[in-house]
């Protein structure tokens, strides 16, 4: 069997430092780059086949919540004298 050569010569550039990398963390320790991660309930999770499902659902809720403001803002309030409209 050959030996490896302790004295291989690399193409790597001598201003790559590689001694300073650091090891990225797997799982909820690891650091996120501009995203937010949201954990689940395992209930929940069991719903949703993957996070596009999960984000549909959220922004489906978003937009019925917000229409539903807007629902009740523009409708004319009723006072406590005034009866409902009735149809016969």
């Amino acid at each position: 069997m050959k030996k490896d050569n302790p004295e291989i010569e690399d193409d790597l550039r001598s201003e790559y430092d590689l001694k300073s990398l650091r090891v990225r963390k797997f799982g909820s320790e690891r650091k996120s780059f501009s995203q937010t991660t949201v954990r689940l309930e395992p209930d929940v999770a069991k719903v949703f086949p993957n996070a596009e499902a999960v984000n549909e659902a959220l922004r489906f809720l978003i937009r019925v919540t917000q229409e539903n403001k807007v629902n009740e803002m523009t409708q004319k309030p009723q006072t406590l004298l005034e009866k409902p409209n009735e149809s016969t």
